[in-house]
């Protein structure tokens, strides 16, 4: 299972950013997808999930309102759309996909993404 994860940048604080995984190595809709988040200094942070069959979501208090999770089967993708984003928000974002998880914590995904860098300037 490879994830690749893209996207991340430097930003303006009120900006916004999408951050793409794509996936390849299994079969993409069978298993859930998250995102997390870490700050330097800090513990890695759940950030979103989306289940298999983009039948659900779940986001963390951290993502609730700003951003949006979503998924294209078909290019075998999760997005993270990520809007009104504050200094706070710098860290490096990374992708996981799990087969039992339903809520974005960390210890129940298997496999993860190299990180993709998000600074916020303010």
């Amino acid at each position: 299972v490879q994830l690749q994860a893209s996207g991340g940048g430097l930003v303006q604080a009120g900006g916004s950013l999408r951050l793409s995984c794509a996936a390849s190595g299994r079969t993409f809709s069978s298993y859930a997808m998250g995102w997390f988040r870490q700050a330097p200094r800090k513990e890695r942070e759940g950030l979103s999930l989306i289940t298999k069959n983009s039948g659900g979501t779940y986001y963390t208090e951290s993502a609730k309102g700003r951003f949006t999770i979503s998924r294209d089967a078909a290019k075998n993708t999760v997005f993270l759309q990520m809007r009104n984003l504050k200094p706070e928000d710098t860290a490096i974002y990374y992708c996981a996909t799990s087969n039992r998880a339903l809520i974005p914590i960390a210890d129940e995904f298997d496999y993860w993404g190299q990180g993709t860098q998000v600074t916020v300037s303010s």
